[in-house]
């Protein structure tokens, strides 16, 4: 039976070692180490596996506290909701340490993410009652995650109160709002805010971009053209910035003509044409699948004297891998190391995809060595890529063997990590499967992710059709007990 995260699995949710096993009782883990021994991986593991009310206890003297490495174990834990909450408030009482403003956002980005409003609103009130803030951090990750949950109108709302928190709108966090807005393309909404507000925060040309880079966002061009117009109309003259949304915003478009005489106009207005509009090109048209014109591109840049960046080099490799041959890709990274540029976790990536795509697995895996050799840790990006494509090839084993690396305490899965495993658990509909399946429901949903609809019926349904009656009220049971049961399920 495939193995998964013990840590997940807390005093509401045991493990289940089959459909019919009984619930087994919530055993304390060992002591943690000696502080001399502690590390930023083992503190996690402690924190993971510890009981809250222990964890309280023994926290406060494990280590010496400092704002920094309590901000690297809340981004350690940040796809564990309620362990990440559980550990903030555990140093909440600590008599020589006290959370920094950064450590609140941290707090509050998490509650909001799990739509725990209530801590969330709890957090920004104990905030200020010891003169923390909130501040403007604070309400762009309130209100860009309202926007995330669907609630716009609660984001706007929250965004004409803000004074009634003791943070007053102005320019800088009316710009925030507006690229929430656009980035989660809600364009329309934030160009009626634009409009009533406008003259009372007296719209910059970052006001502009942000509503262009909205539009073009939702492949709506000819409007982020208007917008481009009106702020010439009002005085503004766009900078490199505009020209290279609008650049962009033809590519997501499929306007390769267009983007093409755009930046013919922008050498003949002899406009500043800089590294990200190179990059846009060589990307761009890559993507639409002419490579070697992106090949072109990305010579003639360097001819103009405008050196290329990391992205660049990345949207190359992306190019090479997906329209042209993964082999020339590598030697445009071995290139890029030659000539003393510094791999990113975005170049291993999509190089690790390219592998992947081709069936090159083993390759695959060697290059997410390589990155930790190169002081590069995978990302959950990076696990989730080759767990998918192993999942696909129908390496299961190989796929829950990346994925038990993930509970190390250094790289958490997210919501697409199990979405991803729970979708394999379907391929072969035996019932042992969906067992797997039932637990990694479990799991994620104590990780505070809460599932889709769609998926939390599929499992019951799966369950029921497979003879894991038991299992499928059991897992019931315990989510509406919880509280945390999707609304409008069927079983």
């Amino acid at each position: 039976m495939l193995k998964l995260h013990k840590t997940a699995i807390g005093p509401k949710f045991p493990d289940f070692s089959s459909a019919k096993t009984p619930l087994k009782p919530h055993i304390a883990p060992p002591p943690p180490p000696a502080v001399a021994e502690v590390d930023v991986t083992s503190i996690t593991n402690h924190v993971l596996k510890t009981n809250p009310e222990i964890l309280t206890q023994n926290l406060p003297t494990l280590v010496q506290w400092t704002p920094e490495l309590v901000h690297t174990i809340l981004k350690r834990l940040w796809n564990h909701g309620p362990k990440a909450l559980q550990f903030f408030k555990a140093l909440d009482s600590h008599l020589s340490y006290t959370h920094s403003a950064t450590a609140f956002d941290h707090a509050i980005d998490i509650a909001a993410r799990m739509r725990d409003y209530k801590t969330l609103w709890a957090l920004v009130a104990q905030m200020r009652t010891i003169k923390l803030g909130p501040g403007p951090k604070t309400f762009a990750i309130i209100l860009e995650r309202y926007v995330a949950s669907g609630k716009a109108d609660k984001a706007v709302d929250l965004f004409l109160s803000m004074h009634k928190h003791g943070y007053p709108q102005d320019l800088t966090s009316f710009n925030s709002f507006l690229d929430v807005l656009c980035k989660a393309k809600q364009a329309e909404i934030a160009y009626n805010l634009f409009k009533v507000f406008r003259r009372k925060f007296r719209v910059d040309m970052i006001s502009y971009n942000i509503l262009a880079n909205g539009y073009c966002i939702m492949k709506r061009t000819p409007k982020a053209l208007e917008i481009l117009k009106e702020m010439v109309e009002r005085g503004l003259e766009p900078n490199v910035m505009t020209y290279n949304i609008i650049l962009k915003g033809f590519f997501r478009a499929g306007q390769t003509k267009e983007a093409w005489e755009f930046f013919l106009q922008m050498k003949r207005r002899k406009c500043e044409i800089d590294v990200v509009t190179y990059t846009t090109m060589v990307h761009g048209f890559g993507v639409a699948g002419e490579v070697e014109r992106s090949r072109k591109l990305f010579d003639e840049m360097v001819g103009a004297g405008v050196l290329p960046s990391v992205a660049t080099y990345n949207a190359l490799i992306q190019v090479l891998c997906k329209k042209d041959n993964v082999e020339n890709a590598i030697l445009v990274f071995d290139e890029m190391l030659r000539k003393g540029y510094l791999p990113n976790v975005t170049t291993y990536n999509v190089l690790i995809r390219g592998l992947c795509h081709v069936g090159k697995m083993d390759r695959a895996v060697e290059y997410m060595d390589k990155m930790k050799e190169d002081e590069c840790e995978p990302n959950v990006q990076t696990y989730n890529l080759v767990i998918r494509y192993y999942c696909d090839d129908g390496e299961f084993a190989k796929a829950f063997e990346l994925f038990e690396k993930m509970g190390s305490g250094h790289c958490l899965p997210n919501l697409d990590t199990y979405n991803i495993l729970i979708s394999a658990m379907f391929v072969r509909k035996k019932s042992d499967d969906l067992v797997v399946a039932g637990k990694l429901l479990i799991e994620m949903i104590d990780r505070g992710f809460l599932p889709r609809r769609f998926t939390f019926n599929r499992i019951l349904n799966g369950l029921l059709l497979t003879g894991n009656q038991e299992f499928a009220r059991e897992i019931l049971r315990l989510q509406s007990g919880s509280g945390r049961l999707p609304r409008h399920f069927r079983l």
